[in-house]
């Protein structure tokens, strides 16, 4: 009666993982320490997954172990790594556990670029190989029962959680085996046999009989909802009908009644119920007799009849001669109560006793995204802090140049270079002069170009693959069961369209750059030259020695000195926010713990505002400063204007000296616009590569999904069922050759012989000796009746038999021929070894094919054959 069904675990197609993990750390981890450790814990992963599906498995506790723990790691890394078809496309293979392909075809698989895919599959085999682990167990003693009972419920829950959980984690139709239907239906048997595990506890403890008929009842429940999965429905896998499981359920159902039945007769004894008794002991033979009639085979009930019939007849005999109750009908018999001691094993994370997360060190995904955000946020601060301070300063020193200080005040004899003119000169020519702006300027047009050539690459792999996408779903149609290309590839197309936009923007602000250049390339020239040159080019003017004990030049002095020591503050003030670090990771973690989710925003703007609080006010000061030092500087130089003595030759050496000032300013802007341009053209060059990673990687992930997907429906389109037409019957199987052929003939026809020469036709050869009827035993079984000889002087024509011709046997030396052996009545060469047998063998054919000639009927002439003389 122990028949238990046990599930078959499916196959997986091998898959690297170690490289695409690896590939994906090193784009997004510094190289180091940690980088390091992630790699070698990818490196283990594929390992584990080799050992957990990359062979076959034991029925053994440590293989389901292993299972589980590979489960584990896959829940563990799903919020560390973002497994998708546009970012780490990993392609998972599996076959169908229960279709067994054809020939040609092979069996049904399913490839997706899915981590809950993957999970599913996993998921599916550890239920599966508990299954087989509990089926194996012992019964006989409690610690096989414990491990059954235990497994089956694991498998239970497996099944459960799948039913749940396999349409969200796939987004797509899933094979027959892990369709809701199917593992729902899985999970109902295994809870079934869990629960006959437990009645077979609790009659082999010999518990009371309330109790056991309970236990039964539930179990014969349970199986009952199951045989009604399987026959309700139609899209579970034809393995549950074509195998054992179908007809295995329907007698465990009725196996679990009939005990049930049993037992809650003997309490029906034991309240001296004796016709209820009766009743149900009746109900239980008629049970196991319906076991015993249709599944026979399956499930052997032998003790269990004769232990029911032993009780109905000793009840019988005693209510016959003792009590006499009346025997209730079956309709009549009050309800079996039940006790179900059986639940699904929830699936919990860890499911293994001895998991240890190989990525520990490694923060989810949601946090790394997180600190993402943050590090933009921080950045976007830090550098519009900065920009303000650089902007302030551009303007401070624009208008110090329109003003002509601190030049003007350092005038002193009006024919040499003033001494700020000369450091401004100094500093020009330290930092390579106009020489190193045309290098700059001459670098920008290949690192764009270089860009731009990976760029277009990068885009031109997206489209081809995205054009053969298009060909193969215009072919195939609705066959072609993977998300388009087109849609796949929108956020790398939006990506590659705003570096596009960049690249655009990042040309027109080297544009404005080269203008400015030009403009002022002269002056720059200019103050590239020696001293003496310098000087020679700056007109000479009266001296203005008279302004220098002024109390207004002294003002000037004191407010330029103030400027320098703001710009000087600004400068460290911009190192100190550089310089600033702060890891969110933990703040992150914490609040990922408490709530389940991030609120980046709120955790961030809280945490910049106490990091950078401090910096951001000392930046507004120093711009407040700067305000009140210009505008004092302003009002001062008007003061100083209205002393100074002014004539043409002041003026336009005042104004060169302005010109001079100017151009330092542009030249150090220049420098620091054509580095910043140079510097973002590398970043982007490392993005643009990064970029172009990705797009190498999905389309190569999505022609092997294409290869896998085309080899699939080639063996789908082979397994299809064709329809061959049947071929016509030929004449000489509807119309006789040569005369009529008795109705009640089955005498074989052997094919038509094809006549190669046109010869005369032998005569027809004499037929065999006539044995009298008395000793000759007629076949009573098709009521055939012996058919005429042929005359001797009927041509050959007319004396042909009524069959086809066949072909002439052969000779051999020594004979002078086949055919002039004698033969005994009924003898058939075509059944040698089976015309003494009481009844003629069947013959089968394929449909469309010709029959098989049959056996000679005893009481017929062996076919008249031409008779051919020996050459």
């Amino acid at each position: 009666m122990a028949t238990f069904i046990s599930v078959q675990s499916k196959k997986a197609s091998e898959v690297d993982l170690a490289k695409p993990l690896c590939k994906f750390i090193q784009q997004t981890y510094p190289a180091g320490e940690a980088q390091s450790d992630h790699c070698r814990a990818a490196e283990e992963l594929n390992k584990l997954r080799k050992s957990a599906v990359g062979r076959p498995l034991d029925k053994h506790e440590s293989s389901l172990e292993t299972l589980m723990r590979y489960y584990d790691q896959l829940c563990s890394i799903e919020p560390k790594f973002p497994f998708s078809e546009n970012q780490i496309c990993v392609t998972f293979t599996w076959k169908d556990a229960f279709d067994k392909g054809s020939l040609f075809g092979g069996s049904v698989k399913l490839a997706l670029a899915s981590l809950g895919y993957e999970k599913t599959c996993v998921l599916f085999n550890c239920g599966a190989l508990a299954s087989q682990i509990a089926s194996e167990q012992n019964l006989d003693n409690d610690e096989g029962l414990k491990t059954a009972a235990k497994h089956y419920q694991f498998a239970s829950g497996a099944f459960q959680h799948i039913k749940d959980t396999v349409l969200s984690a796939l987004n797509r139709e899933p094979t027959v085996d892990i369709s809701p239907d199917t593992v729902g239906t899985l999970s109902l048997i295994m809870l079934a046999q869990a629960q006959e595990v437990f009645f077979l506890k609790a009659t082999r403890d010999k518990m009371k009989d309330a109790i056991i008929a309970k236990l039964a009842n539930q179990a014969a429940d349970y199986y009952g909802d199951a045989f009604k999965q399987c026959q309700y429905k139609d899209t579970l896998p034809k393995y549950f009908y074509f195998q054992e499981v179908f007809p295995v359920l329907a007698a465990k159902h009725c196996i679990m009644q009939a005990n049930a039945e049993y037992h809650q007769s003997i309490l029906a004894k034991q309240q001296k119920k004796f016709g209820e008794e009766i009743g149900r002991l009746q109900h239980a033979s008629d049970l196991v007799k319906t076991v015993a009639s249709r599944y026979d085979e399956y499930v052997n009930v032998k003790d269990l009849a004769d232990k029911i019939n032993r009780a109905l007849t000793a009840a019988k005999k005693d209510n016959d001669f003792i009590y006499h109750d009346r025997v209730p009908d079956l309709k009549d018999l009050d309800p079996i109560g039940k006790a179900s001691l059986v639940k699904s094993t929830s699936v919990v994370v860890p499911i293994s006793q001895k998991f240890t997360d190989l990525f520990e060190k490694m923060v989810p995904l949601a946090v790394q995204q997180s600190l993402s955000l943050y590090n933009q946020r921080k950045a976007d601060l830090v550098n519009r802090s900065i920009a303000q301070m650089r902007e302030a300063t551009n303007l401070a020193n624009g208008v110090l140049a329109s003003l002509n200080l601190p030049a003007a005040i350092e005038d002193v004899s009006g024919d040499s270079v003033p001494q700020s003119i000369l450091q401004k000169s100094k500093s020009v020519i330290e930092q390579g002069g106009i020489q190193t702006i045309d290098q700059l300027i001459k670098d920008l047009p290949e690192l764009l170009q270089r860009n731009r050539e990976i760029l277009d690459e990068s885009l031109r792999l997206l489209s081809e693959e995205e054009a053969t996408d298009n060909d193969l779903r215009a072919k195939f149609k609705e066959r072609w069961q993977r998300t388009p290309s087109s849609e796949l590839y929108k956020p790398l197309r939006a990506e590659g369209a705003n570096v596009s936009n960049i690249l655009d923007k990042a040309i027109q602000a080297d544009g404005h750059v080269k203008e400015r250049y030009q403009t002022h390339r002269d002056t720059i020239s200019l103050l590239c030259k020696p001293e003496p040159e310098l000087n020679a080019a700056i007109p000479s003017a009266n001296p203005a020695k008279t302004m220098q004990g002024s109390e207004v030049v002294s003002v000037l002095r004191s407010l330029l000195a103030s400027l320098d020591e703001v710009k000087k503050e600004r400068e460290q003030l911009e190192n100190d926010l550089k310089s600033v670090n702060f890891d969110m990771t933990s703040k992150f973690l914490t609040a990922l713990a408490q709530d389940g989710a991030i609120n980046e925003e709120a955790i961030s703007v809280t945490e910049l505002d106490r990091i950078y609080g401090s910096l951001t006010h000392k930046v507004q000061e120093t711009l407040k400063k700067q305000d009140e030092l210009l505008k004092n500087i302003q009002n001062a130089h008007q003061e100083f204007s209205k002393m100074k003595q002014s004539n043409s030759e002041s003026n336009l050496r005042e104004e060169v000296l302005k010109n001079l000032a100017v151009a330092n300013d542009n030249f150090v802007e220049l420098v620091a616009n054509l580095q910043e341009g140079t510097k973002f053209y590398n970043e982007l060059t490392e993005i643009l590569l990064k970029f172009q990673n990705k797009c190498s990687d999905i389309v190569f992930a999505r022609k092997t999904e294409r290869d896998e997907l085309l080899k699939d429906l080639q063996q789908s389109i082979a397994r299809e069922p064709s329809a061959p037409s049947i071929p016509s019957q030929p004449a000489y199987q509807t119309a006789a050759a040569g005369g009529s052929k008795p109705a009640a003939s089955t005498t074989p026809t052997p094919a038509p012989r094809t006549m190669v020469s046109s010869k005369p036709q032998p005569p027809a050869r004499p037929p065999p000796p006539v044995i009298s009827t008395a000793n000759t035993p007629v076949s009573t079984a098709t009521g055939a009746t012996a058919s005429p000889a042929p005359l001797p002087g009927s041509s050959a024509a007319s004396t042909a038999p009524s069959q086809a011709q066949g072909p002439p046997y052969p000779t051999y030396p020594g004979y002078p021929g086949y055919c002039q052996m004698p033969m005994p009545m009924g003898y058939n060469p075509y059944t040698y070894g089976q015309y003494n047998l009481p009844y003629a063998p069947q013959m089968y054919q394929n449909p469309g094919q010709a029959p098989y000639p049959g056996p000679q009927q005893p009481g017929y002439p062996y076919p008249q054959q031409p008779y051919y003389p020996q050459q």
